[in-house]
């Protein structure tokens, strides 16, 4: 199947051709991203989450929130903002070359002469002159180099995109870490009081004469044990609290606004991908790295220009007087026009254009390699969230089951029929459940972040 960058790479390297040299040079080759046909997909629907906005997939209003805040205020996303501009100011520099330059000079001298045997002769000299000079592109250096202005600016819009979307995702990503760690600390602290209540009542049957001491010691490892998870939950927190602030801008902060982990919630079955072909024209990381192959191009053009002679032609007018009393009456002009070029440099450009080609070669290879990498996150990533999508409603069922089995394992405790020791199994069995359930849940949502940005979506 012929892919969208097969066309475009025809059009590049139909001005590659008309590099002389190139055409019978092997690494000026075009290349190949004909898709295999599993990855070409045989649905026509060309829907997918990624053309939804990043608030259209991330609906937890603090999530919002926090979002909005970061692209305002990170500081990396500042400075890619800052270097489009740069890159825009150059490429309005190589256009200029194209046009003339004027230049105005003015001077003053006053020359005194004097010889032996003569008297001092004062020879004094007052001039106005204008310049107007331009090169004549005749090799086509300057076209050539206004087209690497260009690809290199589209490169770095590409790259602010790209910086963008992968901060969404980061965000996203940490952000549901932190509530499926408020969550989890939660659920300790609920079985905290569970234990409690357990080595309460051990205290009580043990004192009674009821149990052995050992259900006693019993009630209170699981105690202990449970309590130890807590100070670790808390570090994971505040680092995790610590690192938003960080995207948004912030210096750390005791408090960051946000919501819950839903455990009941559930995302769509089906989320749609679209066809695959679509991701080259979606993803900035992808655009990106085809403009830089497109100013590398450009470098091989301008390289070539650089081994033959340029030609300058200069007008240059204005005034020159001995005397500042009709300064104006005696104006002169004179045109000058230049061929300058290396008769002999020891094949230094020669080489030049040689490593220019060889830097066309690893921008080729480069992004040949970005967009079968793109291609292997996108299907990494529908697997990881379809498997995660399983685990979940696995999960959902497997903590139901426990807690019914803490129920009936209370039930028959008190009626004599289990041991102390089954019903700790029990609470345990429904401790880990409801951990194992709160990291599905985590996970699932990580898993639609990491999709959604490999589909290329969040930068808009």
């Amino acid at each position: 199947m012929k892919t969208i960058s097969n066309i475009i790479f025809a059009a590049i390297f139909a001005g590659a051709l008309a590099l002389a040299g190139c055409s019978g040079v092997k690494n000026c080759a075009a290349p190949n991203l004909d898709l295999p046909s599993e990855l070409a997909g045989n649905s026509i629907d060309s829907t997918t989450i990624a053309d939804l906005g990043w608030w259209e997939v991330y609906t937890d209003s603090a999530l919002v929130d926090i979002i909005e805040e970061m692209l305002e205020h990170n500081r990396d996303l500042l400075a890619a903002a800052a270097r489009v501009e740069q890159m825009r100011e150059l490429y309005g520099l190589s256009k200029a070359n194209f046009f003339p330059e004027l230049k105005l000079g003015a001077y003053g001298n006053n020359e005194t002469n004097d010889y032996k045997d003569e008297a001092p002769l004062r020879d004094p000299e007052y001039g106005l002159k204008a310049t107007l000079s331009w090169e004549a592109d005749l090799w086509g250096g300057l076209k050539w180099a206004r087209k690497k202005g260009l690809a290199d600016y589209f490169a770095s819009v590409e790259n602010q995109r790209a910086l963008r979307m992968s901060l969404i995702a980061e965000t996203a990503t940490t952000y549901f870490q932190l509530i499926a760690l408020d969550n989890e600390l939660a659920i300790v602290r609920r079985t905290l009081k569970t234990r409690e209540e357990s080595v309460k009542m051990a205290k009580l049957r043990f004192d009674g004469g009821l149990t052995p001491e050992t259900v006693y010691q019993q009630a209170q490892v699981e105690y202990a044990t449970t309590a130890a998870l807590v100070p670790n939950l808390e570090r994971q927190i505040e680092i995790a609290r610590n690192a938003i602030t960080l995207l948004m801008g912030r210096y750390p902060e005791k408090e960051l606004a946000r919501g819950k982990l839903s455990l009941e919630r559930s995302i769509p079955d089906y989320l749609p991908v679209g066809l695959p072909s679509t991701l080259l024209e979606r993803r900035p990381d992808l655009r990106m790295s085809e403009q830089q192959l497109k100013s590398a191009l450009a470098g091989v053009g301008v390289a070539y220009a650089n081994r033959f002679p340029t030609l300058k032609i200069g007008l240059t007018g204005g005034w020159e007087n001995n005397d500042l009393k009709g300064f104006f009456s005696s104006p002169f002009s004179y045109v000058v026009g230049s061929i300058t070029g290396t008769i002999l440099d020891f094949g230094r450009n020669k080489r030049k254009y040689r490593a220019a080609i060889a830097a066309y070669d690893k921008a080729k290879y480069e992004y040949e390699q970005d967009v079968l990498s793109a291609f292997k996150e996108v299907s990494d990533a529908v697997a990881t969230f379809r498997r995660r999508r399983q685990t979940t409603m696995l999960r959902r069922d497997l903590r139901e089951a426990a807690g019914k089995y803490v129920e009936l394992a209370n039930l028959q405790y008190r009626s004599g029929v289990l041991a102390y020791i089954d019903v700790l199994d029990a609470q345990r069995r429904f401790f880990e459940a409801q951990i194992g359930l709160s990291n599905a849940v985590r996970d699932e949502y990580l898993a639609l972040v990491g999709l959604y940005k490999a589909l290329g979506g969040g930068w808009q």
